[in-house]
C-alpha cells in the first residue's frame, strides 16, 4: 500500500536528486569538456556535432523541470532519450558495470528507472503547476 501522506515527498526527493545530476552533467559538458569539445566527442562517436549543444540544453531545461517541478512527468520522459543515447553509443558496449573502461551502462540504467518513478508518480511536493486557462 502506498503512504498518501508521503508519497508526494518521494517524488521531490527523486526529482531534485535527478534534477542536480542532470545539472552537474550539463555542467561538466559546459565547464570542463566545454561545449565544442563535447561537440568534438560527439563527432568523434559518429554523431552530429551539433547534437552535443542539443544535448547540453536537453539537459539544462530538463535539470531545472525536475527542480522546480515544472511539468516534471513530461520532463522526466523527455530527458530519457538521451540516456539511451549514452548507452547505445558510449556505455552500452562498455559492459554492464560503471567501474569498467568508459563506464558500463548500470548507472545510466538506474536514472532511467528513476525517471520513471517520477512519470509514474506524479509530480510531487512543493511542484510548481502552470495553470491553464481550463483550469483557471
Amino acid at each position: 500500500m502506498i503512504d498518501s501522506r508521503t508519497a508526494p515527498y518521494a517524488v521531490l526527493v527523486l526529482r531534485l536528486a535527478l534534477g542536480i545530476l542532470f545539472l552537474a552533467h550539463a555542467g561538466l559538458k559546459l565547464f570542463v569538456f566545454t561545449p565544442a569539445g563535447t561537440a568534438g566527442f560527439f563527432s568523434s562517436l559518429g554523431l552530429p556535432g551539433w547534437l552535443a549543444y542539443v544535448t547540453i540544453a536537453w539537459e539544462l531545461i530538463g535539470a531545472v523541470a525536475l527542480i522546480l517541478g515544472l511539468w516534471p512527468r513530461l520532463a522526466a520522459l523527455a530527458l530519457i532519450p538521451i540516456l539511451l543515447g549514452a548507452i547505445v553509443t558510449v556505455h552500452g558496449p562498455a559492459g554492464f558495470f560503471f567501474t569498467n573502461p568508459n563506464g558500463g551502462w548500470e548507472f545510466l540504467a538506474l536514472w532511467i528507472v528513476a525517471l520513471l518513478g517520477v512519470a509514474l508518480g506524479g509530480d510531487g511536493a512543493l511542484a510548481l503547476k502552470p495553470t491553464t486557462s481550463a483550469t483557471r
